[in-house]
This record gives structure tokens, sequence and C-alpha cells, in this order.
């Protein structure tokens, strides 16, 4: 009894042999390559995911500590600049001043936030190129 022989190049033309080989073998070789490319795919998908969900949350964390930083410094600067301003003209006007310049903070802070945010793709391009290819794949073992 004699085993299979495994696929390979048997003349100049790099044909494979499948002549000595059974239905049952050549369609447990299709079905044990779909099921790697199956999970290559799932593995390439999981990669993309992560590195968008990266990019949220560095965009989330940027917005966050935009909040947080504003909050203080709108605390602590405010009062101290107000104080200041407020030994030579009305201390109502200096508080003012001073809100109208943190707005402008907090404003190119949260720019800069909605921006990586924006970066964030979740279409996984390259894994929905990869699928296409497969399908043409699919498609000419068919025919």
């Amino acid at each position: 009894m004699t085993t299979p022989s495994m696929p390979g190049p048997t003349d100049e033309d790099a044909r494979p042999d499948i002549e000595d080989r059974s239905l049952g073998d050549i369609v447990g070789e299709i079905a044990e390559n779909f099921s790697r490319l199956l999970r290559q795919e799932i593995e390439l998908a999981k990669v993309e995911a992560k590195q968008e969900v990266v990019k949220l949350g560095k965009g989330a964390g940027m917005l966050g500590g935009a909040g947080i930083a504003g909050h203080l410094l709108l605390l602590f600067a405010s009062v101290a600049l107000m104080l200041v301003l407020g030994r030579v003209m009305p201390l109502d006007l200096a508080a003012l001043i001073v809100a109208v310049i943190w707005a402008i903070v907090a404003a190119v802070l949260a720019a800069m936030g909605r921006r990586q945010l924006q970066s964030f793709d979740p279409k996984l391009e390259t894994t929905t190129e990869t699928l296409k290819e497969d399908v043409q794949w699919a498609k000419t073992l068919r025919d």
C-alpha cells in the first residue's frame, strides 16, 4: 500500500500531479487550505482592529487630558491672572478677559482631539481587500 504523494511539480510546466490522488485527498486539502486562509483572515482582522482601537484610545485620552488640564488651568491661572489684572481695571472686566483666554485654549485642544478621533477607520481595508482576493481565488477553483 502506498501513501498518496504530495502535490508538486511533475514536469517543466510545474503542474501538480493530481492523477495519483483521490478526490477525497484533493477535497481535504482544499478544505484545509480554506480553513488556514480563514484563520489568517481572522488574525489580520484582529491586528487591524487593534491598531484602530489604539488610535481611538489616543484621541479619547487627549480629549480627556484636555478637559482636565483645561479645568485646572482655568481654576488656578484664572484666579491669579484675574487678581493681577484687577489691579489696573475693574475686577469683573479682568475676569471676562481671563475667561476669553481659556476659551481659546480649550477650543484648540478640542480641535486637536477631534482630528485624532476622525483618523479612526473601522473599515479594516487590508482585510477587506484580501477577502476580495480570496473570493476571486475561490471563483477560479470553481471554473
